[in-house]
């Protein structure tokens, strides 16, 4: 379990939070300035920020899988709406309605899944896997329209209730509560995603997305370590739903559609896989450009977003995040010394 939290080079745990590297807090505090702005208002945005957060997190559970383990995956949605589903039964059908209890089973539900699934699909490589994992995800739909006991089928579930946070806070109607514990979720999975993906565990599955074969020749144990990279990536997704349950109060079958594990890969590809920061700039960018250009064309603001993509993905490697990193001396700096510290210590 070491690989998993140590950091490469023995370096300490804060290792990329320290001075020279400032800029880590600045989506953290560009959040918390919308919650106070938006809090000295009518919090009116509070809403789509809420949903931005839980969009990134959705977003950063695909990088892990797909970016940082090159598992080609159509299917996130799978574990999204499986755990959405199970938070939002564990109140409405069990009359659980702790938020942190509803979270954890969730996300613990949703890990246990993409073990299992994990465990059968990656034997396979490629284009097999993408299309497994969309029929993973065609197969739970299927099952939630048809048990219409538990999931209300095409009508969704409803009746979901949330008793207050730590009871404490009340999941009012504004969603103050509600912007603040995603927020708090979103920055508890990415530390983990952050010391994951820095540990020799992380830096395994750097060289097993590149060249399994030679990792197998050195010994690395390639199919345990994708299957782990997996069920963490479904972890983070099912958080990611179950709060979409929790905070919403209804869940319809559109959690397992294709379309929502397309949406989000879009939006990783926009902002930059294997980034980390680049979920939360993709994500961003994406909810900007479809609130701004569907006001202007409500039919065809799609239209903006595939020729930006087009022009990433042909012109710039490594999305926005890949610009930043090219045009921004301190940051490439700051990573050079970041990695130099590292193996000295």
């Amino acid at each position: 379990m070491s690989d998993f939290i140590k950091p490469v080079g023995g370096a300490p745990i804060a290792s990329g939070f320290r001075i020279g590297n400032v800029w880590h807090l600045l989506p953290w505090v560009l959040a918390l300035a919308f919650f106070a702005h938006q809090y000295s208002f009518d919090g009116s945005y509070l809403s789509l920020g809420r949903t931005v957060l839980i969009a990134i997190l959705f977003t950063l559970s695909v990088d892990l899988a797909l970016g940082y383990a090159g598992i080609i995956t159509l299917g996130q949605a799978a574990f999204y709406g499986f755990a959405a589903y199970a938070a939002g039964a564990l109140s409405a059908k069990a009359g659980i309605n702790d938020p942190i209890a509803g979270l954890l089973f969730a996300t613990v539900l949703a890990g246990i899944l993409g073990a299992i699934t994990g465990a059968l699909i990656l034997h396979t490589e490629g284009v097999t896997i993408m299309m497994l994992t969309l029929a993973i995800a065609s197969i739970l739909q299927q099952i939630a329209n048809q048990w219409r006991s538990l999931t209300g089928g095409d009508d969704g579930l409803s009746g979901i209730r949330m008793d207050p946070l730590l009871g404490l806070w009340r999941f009012d109607f504004y969603g103050k509560t509600a912007y603040l514990y995603c927020l708090v979720v979103l920055f508890i999975w990415f530390i983990i995603a952050w010391r994951v993906v820095h540990s020799p565990f992380g830096r395994s599955l750097d060289g097993i997305r590149q060249n399994p074969r030679r990792m197998r020749a050195i010994g690395t144990p390639v199919w345990w370590r994708l299957v782990a990279m997996y069920a963490i990536s479904a972890a983070m997704a099912g958080s990611a739903g179950a709060l979409y349950a929790q905070t919403t109060r209804v869940v319809g079958l559109s959690v397992l559609d294709l379309l929502a594990s397309g949406i989000v890969v879009v939006m990783l590809v926009l902002g930059g896989e294997r980034r980390l920061y680049g979920a939360f700039i993709g994500v961003l960018l994406y909810t900007v450009i479809e609130h701004y250009a569907s006001e202007k064309n409500p039919f065809y603001w799609q239209f903006f977003i595939g020729i930006l993509l087009m022009a990433l993905v042909l012109f710039f490697e490594g999305g926005l995040m890949g610009i930043i990193n090219r045009f921004w001396p301190g940051r490439k700096k700051a990573k050079t010394e970041a990695k130099a510290e590292g193996g000295a210590e």
